[in-house]
């Protein structure tokens, strides 16, 4: 057994919890061994922008009267975990929407589902992770926190935009954290930090978006978890799911995600892609990808490489993706402009000079233009189907290339071209945002190290509302090629 001061660098979430409904260790002493690895080493990486310390120690004191008392206990009673600093919202907490510096002191009143579920569930939240500008890229920078820290490089990002729960995860700070996904963004820094993000179908976990209900739906937007196994995303996901009347696309009825740990893949089939015909991808990426797809071999899947079919480059996807994201950014600025806060006129240098290209972007499209978009998203979705008419799941690399360095100026952007393509630096080399074209589940699984030493992720997809089969293979891979032992690697 860990010893105390290493525990949520050696431990799960599950365990943890476990231990602590068993009595083994108290609630208190599993807070103080997070915090003391917080302040030891959240420096190096620069994953937890905002800590609530002080009330995290308070709920620990308060979860372990409730245990001694023989409280009934929710299912992560105890559990020291982290929300985003996103669209991410807990009362009286400073929201930045990413690092916005007009935005260092705004604070909301209400609960997003995540932390109202998970504090529910009995888990502790000690505060925030960073995250890019209204999480819009795929790398994990901002001008007001700066980059998070790869915990392998520390010279590389972590992916965004959930790359401060990454970071935090993958190096032992805390066992589990948020994710949100609107292009990839929990499989993406899951992907180049080592851990394993998990996206829902969509619905499963509900997403309480005001002024616009429906503003979760083009693109798919989730909020899920991000973990170093897949038993915790499957205990997360027990808590996370379930109807809430406030979404309007909500489903109802749960999966046995626990019970999905168990299941066999054996004949399940498998369509691998190292590029979906239209991604360039460096090798040293497929090089870790097509070892990992022979261990789902080897779990009994049966895996055949397909041709996807999609017709678009892969510029016109990405850019169709920012297109999507545009107005909704729009939006979000206007509805801070009538709270007196005006960041187009008063605070452009807050926000990238990206930002604001695809801002003058979603001013000036057109209904038009936005169903023309939708028949992009619509070509995706087909292709992508009848691959799932044969298939149960499809298997690629979760992203094109390699970690990336961090910039000095609060602004690292992905690559601007792999293998001598030129790409989208936001998302282009991201293709987990093809999967929020659709609404699919999906997760990035710990594939293995390439030769330089930096994680590759292996996406896994799954047919709509397969959750319970996403969450299996996922498993299947981990009993048959375990990742844990990766994170030795990892010097703090």
């Amino acid at each position: 057994m860990a010893k105390l001061e290493d525990l949520t660098k050696t431990e799960s979430a599950s365990s943890i919890a476990a231990r602590i409904r068993r009595r083994e260790i108290s609630p208190v002493e599993v807070m103080d061994a997070a915090i003391a690895r917080i302040e030891a080493h959240n420096g190096k990486i620069n994953a937890l922008i905002i800590l609530h310390l002080d009330q995290a120690r308070d709920a620990a004191k308060k979860a372990e009267a409730a245990l001694m008392r023989g409280d009934e206990l929710g299912a992560l009673h105890g559990v020291p975990v982290a929300m985003k600093d996103c669209f991410d919202f807990k009362p009286g907490w400073v929201c930045t929407f990413g690092g916005v510096k007009a935005l260092k002191n705004w604070t909301a009143d209400f609960h997003c589902v995540w932390a109202e579920r998970m504090e529910k569930a009995g888990a502790i939240i000690v505060g925030k992770t960073n995250s890019p500008i209204f999480g819009f890229r795929g790398t994990c920078d901002n001008y007001l926190f700066g980059p998070s820290k790869n915990p392998f490089n520390l010279a590389k990002n972590t992916g965004g935009s959930s790359g401060g729960s990454a970071a935090a995860v993958a190096a032992g700070l805390l066992p589990l954290c948020e994710g949100t996904d609107g292009g990839g963004s929990t499989r993406i820094p899951s992907s180049w930090s080592g851990t394993y993000g998990y996206k829902a179908s969509f619905g499963r976990v509900p997403l309480v978006s005001r002024p616009d209900a429906f503003g979760a739906m083009t693109p798919f937007i989730f909020e899920g978890p991000i973990t170093r196994t897949v038993e915790d995303s499957a205990l997360a996901m027990s808590v996370l799911q379930g109807y809430d009347a406030r979404d309007p696309f909500a489903l109802e009825g749960s999966v046995d995600f626990m019970g999905a740990l168990r299941a066999s893949i054996k004949g399940r089939r498998i369509a691998y892609t190292r590029d979906y015909g239209v991604f360039p991808v460096d090798k040293r990426v497929t090089a870790v990808t097509d070892k990992a797809v022979e261990a789902l071999r080897d779990a009994g899947a049966i895996v055949e490489e397909v041709s996807i079919g999609i017709k678009r480059s892969h510029t016109e996807l990405s850019d169709a993706w920012c297109r999507f994201c545009a107005p909704k950014q729009v939006a979000v600025l206007e509805d801070f402009k009538r709270q007196g806060i005006d960041i187009r006129r008063d605070h452009h240098d807050d926000m990238p000079p990206e930002f604001w290209f695809w801002d003058e972007a979603g001013l000036k499209m057109s209904a038009v233009d936005w169903i023309q978009n939708q028949a992009i998203r619509s070509e995706v979705y087909d292709a992508l189907r009848l691959v799932f008419d044969k298939f149960d799941f499809i298997a690629a690399p979760t992203l094109s290339c390699l970690a990336v360095d961090n910039a000095k100026d609060g602004n690292t952007l992905g690559p601007a071209e792999v293998n001598g393509e030129k790409i989208n630096r936001l998302i282009g080399w991201c293709m987990t945002f093809l999967i929020n074209f659709n609404g699919h589940p999906a997760a990035s699984c710990p594939a293995g190290l390439a030769e330089n030493g930096l994680p590759v992720g292996l996406q896994i997809a799954g047919r709509r509302y397969d959750d319970f089969g996403v969450i299996a293979a996922s498993a299947a891979l981990e009993r048959v090629r375990p990742w844990m032992g990766t994170y030795k690697d990892i010097k703090l």
